[in-house]
């Protein structure tokens, strides 16, 4: 086949576009630190990257779940160390008016400071975090103190890939029901001081004991749930280390590799601009010299 100046000219034409454009390749990875810059580059690199942030994303969020998790059950563990420092005075109140050491003056003041610690104790039951009420269940707008206002179904947060956790700590375990829960306790051991009955009196020390019970089961209960949702935190983190590290891997640059790269095309880039002057047919005037 013959060869003429035209041939030789088009392919060092072609030859000096594709070495332009890998040069051009290695400039722009070197700009924005990425192997691509459009899909079209590399499918496959593009694809597997849209699943590793799509990972992360769903990591993140659930970072937030895990959040927002332990911010009801901080508050939900700080009250109950409220209530249950507010039950024990009354128990300590119970105890000291049981005794015959007090008289019934001393007991109606003793009945005042009970009456101000379970109006505590009901501010406490009315614990709202960002305007919702932690202890009511899902009615999370109502109030728990009313019986008929109470709800005991668990609040669940998702916090990892198909893990839901409980957060919220459920009225029955702290209030109880009516005539036996914690506020019918605390009005009748009020009531025992104000008559001066110290059977009645006693029998609440009882009565109080089993509350206090109850916020510490409580309490032991949503300790366990936090220390689990620790564990998740810290799962949670070493998965979103691995998979940024793994889209880091598939996206980014090797910039020792892509800097020899890119001086290594610029030689070649000079060589084909070398070589490609030689191919443009000569003058006349080339060969009159």
């Amino acid at each position: 086949m013959r060869v003429t100046q035209n041939m030789l000219s088009n392919q060092m034409l072609r030859n000096l576009s594709n070495n332009y454009d890998k040069l051009n390749k290695y400039m722009e990875q070197l700009h924005t630190g990425k192997k691509i810059t459009r899909p079209s580059e590399d499918p496959v690199v593009a694809m597997k990257g849209m699943g590793y942030r799509s990972e992360v994303s769903k990591i993140e969020q659930y970072k937030n779940n895990v959040g927002e998790a332990q911010n009801w059950m901080d508050n939900s563990d700080e009250a109950l160390d409220k209530m249950s420092k507010a039950l024990e005075r009354l128990y300590d109140l119970s105890v000291q008016g049981s005794t015959d050491s007090y008289s019934e003056k001393e007991r109606i003041n003793m009945a005042k400071e009970a009456e101000q610690l379970k109006e505590h104790l009901k501010d406490i039951a009315n614990t709202k975090v960002g305007g919702k009420y932690i202890f009511n269940g899902i009615q999370t707008d109502q109030s728990p103190i009313e019986k008929e206002n109470r709800n005991n179904d668990s609040v669940f947060i998702e916090v990892a890939s198909g893990t839901k956790l409980q957060v919220n700590v459920l009225p029955e375990d702290i209030l109880g029901e009516d005539n036996s829960g914690l506020f019918a306790t605390v009005e009748d051991f009020i009531h025992a001081l104000n008559d001066n009955e110290r059977d009645n009196i006693e029998k609440s020390i009882g009565e109080l004991q089993a509350q206090m019970d109850n916020v510490v089961n409580a309490r032991a209960d949503l300790g366990a749930r936090m220390n689990r949702l620790d564990l998740i935190e810290d799962r949670l983190g070493h998965q979103e280390i691995v998979a940024k590290k793994m889209m880091s891997n598939n996206e980014d640059i090797d910039y020792e590799v892509v800097i020899t790269q890119l001086i290594t095309q610029e030689s070649i880039l000079r060589a084909s601009l070398s070589a490609g002057s030689r191919t443009i047919q000569p003058t006349l005037l080339d060969f009159l010299r």
